[in-house]
């Protein structure tokens, strides 16, 4: 299997992602969605193009999941998968490996990108800056899903309730990430403390580096994606007794599955069907994500609207600007 990496930097990204205007849709109920993009159901994300010579049907699809620190580990576990898409849709697929949130949500938005998972922040640029159009998101047999933000500080420290961060120094992940910036920012001043005011806050890049960051010392405290720092222990990359938590939110939708909202009907009903119909039991992909059995269909205007809050209170928009920042 063939992997492409796309890198740049999120100035370039803003940049491709500010070319509008000659891709503009005529006046159409959009909501929040770029220009390019119409919704006239009112679901929240990009319709398929009413002139159907504008559906694509690619030979090649091209299949990415959200950044992580190593491409290349995910690019293995991703293999029994991309096999399967394969199969289903009898097309080729070649794995995406991209290196930012921005150049991912780009890569969609120019065409080049069929299929993406997208962080829980940063589906909804996705959804308004590229026209992806989320149907899965991992789960279990009884259909629940979700991930919580957890608060880690060291073992050994004075920390013992969300209050205590007044004065310390906190990783958050980066401006986009839901659990690793929006959340904390949105939450925790009902919790006794406003992040960038009561305590500093220093972006680490992700939520690995955070939870390092903590067990090294170089960060005080961290909010990070419990689903991550679970992986991170089932591959001992730190040592569960380094570190304590300190808080727990109430759950969150994990990464969301989607495609472009150009492809032919055909295929999009394919590429769900492969989704739906995958076995994780003896993958390399139900080893990593524990507790998770299958995909589970959902859609943004429900699943999303937590998280629409969350960012809505933190004033963000879904602008160029706004995932560039990043």
């Amino acid at each position: 299997m063939k992997d492409i990496i796309l890198s740049g930097g999120a100035l370039a990204a803003a940049v491709a992602l500010s070319a509008t205007s000659a891709f503009a849709q005529e006046d159409c109920e959009r909501g929040q969605l770029d220009a390019m993009y119409c919704d006239t159901n009112g679901d929240l994300v990009a319709d398929a193009p009413a002139d159907e010579s504008e559906l694509r049907d690619p030979g090649t699809l091209v299949f990415a999941y959200t950044p992580v620190e190593d491409p290349a580990i995910y690019e293995d576990i991703w293999e029994p998968f991309i096999e399967h898409l394969e199969e289903v849709t009898g097309k080729d697929v070649q794995f995406f490996a991209v290196q930012s949130n921005s150049a991912e949500v780009e890569a969609m938005r120019s065409g080049r990108l069929h299929i993406a998972g997208f962080s829980t922040g940063p589906t909804p640029y996705a959804v308004n800056l590229a026209g992806a159009v989320p149907f899965a998101i991992m789960g279990g047999d009884d259909g629940r899903f979700g991930y919580t933000l957890q608060l880690y500080t060291q073992a050994d420290s004075d920390i013992q309730e969300p209050a205590d961060l007044a004065g310390k120094r906190v990783a958050h992940t980066s401006p986009t990430s839901n659990s690793g910036n929006l959340a904390p920012r949105a939450l925790f001043p009902d919790l006794g403390v406003v992040p960038g005011e009561d305590y500093e806050v220093t972006y680490s890049g992700s939520h690995d580096q955070s939870m390092l960051g903590v067990v090294a010392g170089d960060y005080d405290a961290a909010p990070v994606a419990s689903e991550v720092v679970e992986r991170m222990a089932e591959r001992d990359l730190y040592d569960p007794e380094d570190v304590r938590l300190v808080w727990e939110s109430d759950p969150f939708p994990t990464t969301s599955y989607t495609y472009a909202h150009d492809l032919a009907p055909e295929l999009k009903d394919k590429i769900e069907e492969a989704f739906f119909s995958f076995d994780f039991e003896g993958t390399a992909l139900g080893e990593e994500f524990t507790g998770v059995s299958k995909f589970i269909p959902i859609t943004y205007e429900d699943q999303w609207a937590v998280i629409r809050q969350i960012q809505k209170a933190n004033g963000v928009e879904y602008t160029p600007e706004g995932l560039a920042a990043e």
